[in-house]
């Protein structure tokens, strides 16, 4: 396996700028990696002096290994010859599994190990978190000032903790995060809503470390935006990243690859309601379940006849618990009786994915809160209609009114129990017109052309990009410098 110090000495008759990308999960082929690799491939093609190191724990693939598969997943290419890898040996320390308790504390301080194994391997220029470990930022910013320069970019899909997760546990609202161990208990609730403050001001503070943030969603962005204004109302002494630099927290949407969505009929779709999404916990698979179940016990006619519809569940498995989840998934399905219906596809490539999108009437989200969701605007580009939880990116971002001139007109359907998604799905089924549904769609597949194209996203990074590369270079005029790897 290449690492970066022996692509730095093979390179070394040109000066590099150093940009590592942390991102531990770097080969898990879900959303964040399209950010991670997108991005990855813009530097490639515009910053011939950069190479771009990827600081992982995906030791069970090679390098060319982890190119393929972004080539099969997303379509993007890769220049090998500018892009290296750190390996990672305690990505252990930020998996959930690890902490069965205070996860988000647990997770939180084993990124900092991991980042402290990360540092010790090579030193970059530019530092960019595009997983959400803001922790690291603190031990990035004490290397930067004592050893070596270096800036610190943030790209949030999801804040940590939020305003929405401190509200959950003090209304006693069980979900994901908070379970019914915990709302039955007016304790346990209080001690845990002390845990999230004490987690939310540490949060912030990291946040403060970072020279400039940008985040994928309006919704995003107000939960940050709430963090660092109490941050800084508290403790103005800290940030040590001046405001020419920082700029505010800026929205850039994720970039979704519509070449090849945006070329599919908006007719003749089979009966099929498409959910795409890792198997983690959060996506809420078996709130789809228990809703298609409602659905089909309303329209039992839809369950065996020719006109059947079927819940197809396609997502990748990161880890054994997500494999586990999708075998729990499966039992929920023949506990319901609905297993005859449901198709599960784990991992599956980029061209299967396409066939799925190709065919499919219905592109479903459950995820509460979802950050922004590549899934849903892929569901729109390429002619479903998507039908999405009310709340998060996309309530606020993506399936809104969208207007060619006229008065704005829905793009899409909103839901937030079983019960409404399977009124909803109801309501696209069976109580629908052939022409509302199609009006629907070429709405749909226009809002998402028109907001979230990949040139779109370009543009975004390339002013990213360019407040940290003007800090580092800002520190390096300054006659700034210092030992870059202990391997060089």
């Amino acid at each position: 396996m290449l690492n970066a110090s022996k692509a730095l000495s093979s390179q070394s008759s040109v000066k590099k700028t150093i940009v590592g990308f942390f991102h531990p999960y770097c080969n898990a082929g879900g959303g964040g990696e399209v950010v991670l690799w997108s991005a990855v491939a813009y530097m490639q093609k515009t910053e011939p002096d950069v190479l771009c190191v990827v600081y992982t724990g995906d030791k069970d693939a090679t390098k060319e290994q982890i190119i393929a598969k972004v080539k099969s997943r997303f379509d993007i290419d890769l220049n090998p010859t500018s892009l290296s890898f750190v390996w990672l040996n305690t990505r252990r320390f930020v998996d959930a599994s690890t902490w069965p308790r205070i996860t988000l504390l647990g997770q939180s301080l084993g990124s900092v190990i991991l980042a402290i194994e990360a540092i010790d391997a090579l030193v970059p220029d530019v530092f960019i978190d595009s997983m959400g470990y803001a922790f690291t930022f603190p031990l990035v910013a004490l290397t930067s000032r004592f050893f070596c320069p270096i800036s610190i970019g943030s790209y949030v899909h999801y804040p940590t903790i939020s305003t929405d997760m401190l509200q959950r546990v003090k209304d006693r609202k069980a979900g994901h995060t908070n379970t019914d161990a915990v709302t039955k208990s007016k304790w346990k609730s209080t001690v845990k809503l002390l845990y999230y403050h004490v987690f939310a001001f540490l949060y912030s503070f990291c946040l403060l470390c970072a020279h400039k943030i940008v985040v994928n969603s309006s919704w995003t962005k107000n939960h940050i935006d709430s963090l660092l204004e109490t941050a800084r109302e508290r403790r103005r002494w800290i940030t040590n990243s001046p405001p020419s630099i920082t700029g505010g927290v800026h929205i850039l949407y994720p970039p979704c690859g519509m070449d090849k969505l945006r070329v599919f009929s908006l007719e003749g779709r089979q009966r099929i309601i498409l959910s795409v999404a890792q198997f983690r916990p959060e996506k809420e698979h078996a709130v789809q379940i228990r809703a298609f179940k409602l659905f089909l016990d309303a329209q039992p006619k839809l369950r065996s006849s020719v006109d059947s519809v079927r819940l197809v569940l396609i997502g990748g498995c990161r880890t054994e618990e997500d494999e586990r989840r999708v075998e729990d998934l499966k039992k929920l399905a023949k506990e319901l009786g609905v297993q005859d219906n449901i198709e599960f596809v784990v991992n599956a490539p980029y061209s299967v994915l396409l066939d799925w999108f190709s065919k499919s009437s219905v592109g479903i989200s459950t995820m509460v809160d979802e950050h922004f969701g590549i899934n849903v605007v892929e569901y729109m580009a390429a002619g479903l209609i998507p039908l999405v939880n009310a709340s998060g990116g996309p309530f606020s971002d993506i399936v809104i009114p969208y207007s060619d001139g006229g008065k704005p007109q829905p793009t899409g359907f909103h839901a937030k129990s079983p019960e409404d998604y399977a009124t909803a799905l109801e309501d696209i089924f069976v109580r629908s017109s052939v022409e509302d549904l199609a009006a629907i769609r070429e709405r749909a597949r226009a809002s998402s052309l028109q907001r979230f194209a990949n040139d779109e996203f370009e543009k975004g990074w390339s002013g990213f990009w360019g407040a940290l590369k003007d800090w580092s270079e800002l520190q390096k005029s300054k006659g700034a410098g210092g030992k870059r790897s202990k391997k060089d």
